[in-house]
């Protein structure tokens, strides 16, 4: 059985509606996409506090 899991990394800040319409969302394209079941359907989101994240040698809390 085909079972995709995708990985979201953001920063903190979303709210729980914010994430349950992207994992509805998302399901609901890769269910289209792919042709699997939504219960083989994986998706995990880490968020990153931007102390923890780096862009250009830049910490993206420094501004």
């Amino acid at each position: 059985m085909i079972m995709p899991v995708l990985r979201l990394e953001m920063h903190p800040g979303r709210t729980q509606e914010q994430k349950r319409a992207f994992v509805r969302e998302t399901t609901r394209a890769v269910v289209e996409t792919l042709v699997c079941p939504p219960e083989s359907v994986e998706i995990i989101i880490t968020e990153i506090p931007k102390d923890a994240w780096a862009v250009a040698g830049k910490l993206k809390s420094d501004g």
